[in-house]
């Protein structure tokens, strides 16, 4: 099929090159020039794992341009995969999308199936539908079919989700828009969940708001931990054997961000506010979110008063690991806090830096940045560790002793064991376990 993606995030550039790698002709579609010249030069604008290896072996059926006239002049099938960012008010922001399908109208003669990929509360699609209608009239053979598509990529592994998915949601108004994305989805080799509009667009927000409760659940119980003298690690693994409840996203930590919980728990509590449901377990998680990011400095604070003055390292910006992504990521609430109090902060993370002093520059004299975690711990008072990179795994409790002015320890990602820190002179605090001093 020829194939157009309207958007090169995220989702809109995994998903271009997935499908060619599948053997269709696709162009790939984004208003930001720079951002095409570096993807027509074989490079990513963002960092996923795998994703330029693939662009690179699908080249012959993958291009690049901002002409949206030429993207949708030919095309079978049309993603729109653009962003719906939050509002103040926690409602989506639609205006990229409907820009999406104002240019698609304008470009095309003929109708065809429109996807829409981006995540839009329930009953967007069927507006998108009707203005499509009210574009085409009566006109024979300029009728747009709209489908939606929901993706559930994971930055980090949004290359393995979209080859190897658990299952494909498909909304669809007919038969023949089922067969095509039955078609389109043959080689995936997973089930395709056919339903109605709307139903498809809320599983996507139903998917991710309950595993933003499923975090939000367990830092409460790993607070309460801190409370009764429990460790959340092992109240964690007994639940998980529960196979009604299961083990993944039950480990506790500073809590969640990145592009699509914190989006879709606020829009989702909007949407229901808004025809009089509040859902008060995703008002419970927003809340509860907003103030776990916060739990380390709480901790330092209760055991210091003040941390001015103090020289503070901070090992890891990203909200996850294996992505340059800093949307909501709980490092901007920490280092603001930090710098608040008048900390000395040194920053280190693999990936997310030149994002980050983006806002906060080294110029302005408030923090440093270091070239590797051992710069930024050397001389420092305390570490904060908020990402769990796989290169902080591997510092040991000597070379936190042999570094550091005090061998102090803030784990947000519970990432090392409680033993690593017995019998040394390192103090370990983490999230919802024993501290080890």
């Amino acid at each position: 099929m020829n194939i157009t993606v309207c958007g090169t995030g995220y989702v809109g550039l995994v998903a271009a090159v997935v499908f060619a790698s599948k053997g269709h002709r696709v162009i790939g579609l984004d208003i930001d020039e720079c951002k095409i010249s570096l993807l027509r030069g074989g490079a990513s604008p963002l960092f996923e794992p795998g994703l330029e290896e693939l662009m690179a072996k699908s080249s012959c059926n993958l291009e690049f341009t901002a002409d949206y006239r030429k993207a949708y002049e030919s095309a079978d099938v049309i993603f729109v995969a653009v962003p719906t960012p939050e509002k103040a008010d926690g409602s989506a922001e639609l205006s990229y999308v409907m820009q999406a399908c104002d240019q698609i109208a304008e470009s095309r003669e003929r109708g065809c199936i429109v996807v829409v990929k981006s995540t839009v509360p329930p009953g967007t699609n069927d507006r998108i539908q009707a203005y499509f209608d009210d574009i085409a009239g009566s006109a024979p053979g300029r009728r747009f079919n709209v489908v939606s598509n929901p993706e559930f990529l994971s930055q980090g592994t949004a290359l393995r989700d979209m080859l190897y998915p658990a299952r494909i949601v498909v909304g669809v108004q007919d038969d023949d828009a089922a067969d095509l994305m039955r078609a389109l989805y043959q080689p995936f080799d997973a089930p395709v969940m056919v339903m109605d509009l709307r139903s498809a667009e809320l599983v996507k927000y139903a998917s991710n708001d309950f595993l933003a409760l499923k975090i939000s659940y367990i830092n409460e119980i790993a607070n309460l931990c801190d409370v009764v003298g429990a460790d959340i690690e092992r109240v964690a693994a007994g639940m998980g054997a529960d196979p009604r409840i299961g083990d993944k996203f039950l480990r506790a930590g500073i809590g969640y961000g990145g592009s699509c919980f914190p989006k879709d728990t606020k829009a989702l509590h909007w949407l229901s506010t808004c025809h009089g449901h509040e859902i008060k377990t995703i008002k419970a998680a927003i809340e509860v979110n907003t103030a776990q990011k916060t739990m380390l400095v709480a901790k330092a604070k209760e055991r210091y008063g003040s941390l001015a003055g103090k020289r503070i390292a901070v090992l890891g910006l990203t909200f996850k690991p294996d992505t340059d992504d800093l949307r909501d990521a709980p490092s901007l609430d920490v280092v603001r806090m930090l710098l608040d109090e008048g900390a000395q902060t040194v920053l280190y993370d693999p990936c997310g830096m030149p994002a980050f002093e983006g806002r906060y520059p080294a110029s302005l004299g408030v923090l440093e940045y270091a070239g590797d975690p051992y710069e930024a711990l050397r001389d420092s008072d305390m570490a904060f560790i908020l990402t769990e990179w796989e290169e902080f795994a591997s510092i040991t409790a000597d070379q936190y002793q042999s570094l550091m002015g005090t061998p102090e320890i803030y784990d947000g990602r519970n990432m090392y064991s409680l033993d690593a820190f017995r019998g040394t002179s390192v103090r370990y605090v983490s999230i919802g376990r024993p501290v080890v001093e």
